[in-house]
């Protein structure tokens, strides 16, 4: 038999809950990096840039995006502090901010292909 989804009713326990709420962390930030990363185009950036770097032409050409709208998908993903961007020479080449993020874009597609 199925287990039942939904807590019976139950007297709750009080101090758990205040000593969680009282410690919870501000999550506006996460919550903004999360909606960021709601997005396929930029989620199908981000995936390439995770493998190494790219330039705003060739990542809208890859993405099959126009060249303003990965710039604009861009400009949020640096403004998260997703991405950084160095220039070489006339190029402008994009990567993962750090370390952190590269963990959360390759365990965000392993959990999807997780079955």
């Amino acid at each position: 038999m199925k287990p039942r989804e939904i807590c019976e009713p139950h007297e709750l326990d009080i101090e758990k809950i205040q000593r969680w709420k009282d410690s919870a962390p501000d999550t506006s930030y996460v919550a903004a990096l999360f909606k960021a990363l709601s997005d396929r185009t930029r989620l199908r950036m981000l995936y390439l840039i995770s493998r190494e770097e790219w330039c705003v032409h060739d990542l809208a050409a890859a993405c099959g995006t126009s060249l303003s709208n990965a710039s604009h998908h861009l400009r949020l993903l640096r403004a998260m502090r997703v991405v950084k961007s160095r220039r070489e020479g006339k190029k402008v080449l994009y990567s993962l901010d750090d370390e952190h993020v590269q963990s959360l874009i390759s365990q965000a597609f392993m959990h999807a292909g997780h079955s």
